[in-house]
């Protein structure tokens, strides 16, 4: 099969396509033709190893690879359809469309890839195109996690911060679900976006400071990584 594969930290250019054996599933196992791979930040960040976040450089360099990365095939957030069974695998049938997460395993960036049928992974609904499913499980698992953690209740304001991106997208709208008041901060090119999407309110970034306009939200959903966190709690 083919897969982009990279053999060594560094820039895109250590990305080359090339023809890998396709991978056998095992006991428990399920073999997906992948139709759709989301290409994310994270990809680019495990491809170069350089992260915003520097405090867990090394335990994620021990899980990943000291010196070159164990798994060759980037690509945590797929769509597909499952092509073969292992042995036991009860869950899910071949022809069975579905999308999910291969977490720290990767290998959406191939053909195929095997996941165990334990893995984030479901049934892809009929009215979501492989791409659009794709998209989903970055975004989509982040913003549920976090706001549910954060057990936003009907009529609460909810500040969304970096409310343009992929998990951002997604908090919008989760928290209209949820019944909140919703301020989205972004560049000013997508408030339409997320004014589409449900948000009450928009601040653009660039002519405001969110943390300094003497407004208060029972909720503030934080994307952005250089944000100042006791300025977002006062």
């Amino acid at each position: 099969m083919k897969a982009i594969v990279y053999a060594e930290y560094g820039p895109p250019d250590v990305l080359r396509v090339t023809e890998v054996d396709r991978p056998t599933p095992a006991k428990g196992e399920v073999l997906i033709r992948v139709h759709a791979a989301e290409a994310t930040k994270a990809d680019c960040e495990l491809r170069s190893f350089r992260f915003p976040v520097k405090w867990f450089w090394l335990p994620l360099r021990l899980a990943v690879g000291l010196r070159r990365p164990r798994r060759q095939i980037l690509g945590g957030y797929f769509s597909g359809v499952v092509e073969a069974l292992g042995e036991g695998v009860s869950m899910f049938e071949p022809g069975q469309a579905v999308f999910g997460s291969a977490g720290l395993r990767m290998g959406a960036y191939g053909e195929y890839m095997t996941l165990p049928e334990t893995a984030t992974v479901v049934d892809k609904p009929s009215n979501v195109s492989f791409e659009e499913a794709a998209a989903v499980p970055l975004g989509g698992l982040n913003a549920l996690h976090f706001l549910r953690r954060a057990r936003v209740q009907p009529g609460e304001h909810v500040l969304v911060n970096g409310a343009g991106g992929s998990i951002g997208i997604f908090g919008v709208q989760l928290a209209k679900a949820m019944g909140a008041e919703v301020t989205a901060v972004d560049c000013v090119a997508k408030e339409e976006l997320v004014r589409d999407i449900g948000a009450d309110h928009f601040i653009d970034y660039a002519k405001e400071d969110f943390t300094r306009a003497g407004r208060s939200y029972d909720v503030i959903f934080d994307m952005i990584v250089s944000s100042s966190y006791s300025r977002c709690l006062r």
